[in-house]
């Protein structure tokens, strides 16, 4: 079980453990008996917004009991990235919200509004309530030259109502407002990942996410097993098309893949097999047959998808009960 083969898993969020409001449905008991089995919880996120305390809160309204030391955020790791520009005790212009405020305290800095303040750095993430002014006062501080962090540059951010603008889309604000480029903490890049190694004391990690642009390219770039799930945005046709830097090590339909053992697609001939399913690759045609596990039958479909160079442009030929 992967639960038995890794010590910490590094949770995402949203699309993961919860989607919008809910818990997924399989998420609370999967992970009570992945912790059961050993494995300890870490849950990491993009979002800056919340504090740690917030975030744990929120999971164990859900039916899944957090402490705030679990939870690992963008903002922790933009705000460890600040403290090793600034001298100690500087003052950080914060265009963001309360999680930022929270984690450059943590780090003994000074978190300020203005540029008039003359901060030595400028920490951006997002938060709902970023308007006009709080842009204007980074612009103005950012013309003084001082480092800025992002604490990630996602472009979108899921809400009940669907996709609202994110970090990256405010953060393109400043960018074209100064001609200047920050550095970025979060997922996929890998100071995000480093914070939750150094927080959770994992020595054999493994990144569970959504989304192959975040999650698992953070994996791949910091040589980390991950499991993808399929609760989140990722579909089928997704994963098959991945190019190597976006594939997972692993896929389930959902948290109690962390309880399962994870069998090889075998390859028998030209075909992949596994389960009752059997997947080929036929010049630009990506044929599914069989019957079973659809999990099994995506496994197989990315296992002959990933064998050819040219698996950008086959086209996926499956029976409904493949899940394609």
């Amino acid at each position: 079980m992967l639960c038995e083969a890794y010590d910490v898993a590094l949770l995402d969020l949203d699309g993961v453990v919860y989607v919008g409001p809910d818990a997924v449905p399989s998420a609370p008991a999967a992970l009570e008996q992945a912790a059961a089995r050993g494995m300890s919880l870490a849950f990491v996120t993009n979002n800056a917004a919340r504090t740690p305390d917030t975030v744990a809160a929120h999971l164990s309204e859900l039916g899944v009991p957090a402490r705030p030391d679990q939870v690992v955020t963008s903002a922790q790791a933009a705000a460890t990235l600040v403290s090793g520009m600034v001298a100690p005790g500087a003052r950080v212009l914060v265009v963001g919200g309360e999680g930022l405020e929270v984690a450059l305290r943590e780090r003994g800095l000074v978190p300020v509004r203005s540029a008039d303040d003359e901060p030595a750095a400028v920490v951006q993430g997002f938060s709902p309530d970023v308007g006009w002014r709080d842009l204007a006062e980074g612009a103005l501080a950012l013309a003084a030259g001082v480092p800025w962090i992002a604490s990630n540059t996602d472009l979108t951010i899921p809400t009940p109502r669907g996709r609202a603008p994110g970090n990256g889309a405010l953060v393109g604000v400043l960018r074209a407002a100064t001609g200047r480029e920050p550095v970025v903490a979060g997922k996929p890049e890998l100071p995000l990942h480093a914070e939750a190694l150094r927080r959770s004391g994992a020595r054999l990690p493994l990144v569970v996410g959504d989304r192959l642009d975040t999650d698992i390219e953070g994996a791949v770039r910091a040589s980390t097993p991950s499991l993808l799930v399929l609760t989140g945005v990722t579909t089928p046709r997704d994963l098959v098309a991945a190019p190597p830097g976006l594939r997972p090590s692993f896929v389930s339909a959902d948290l109690t893949g962390l309880l399962q053992a994870h069998s090889a697609p075998e390859r028998v001939g030209g075909s992949w097999r596994l389960g009752g399913w059997k997947a080929t690759v036929d010049r630009d045609v990506l044929l599914v047959e069989g019957s079973g596990d659809p999990v099994d039958a995506l496994r197989a479909a990315c296992a002959a998808a990933w064998a050819e160079e040219a698996f950008t442009a086959l086209r996926v030929e499956a029976p409904a009960g493949a899940g394609f």
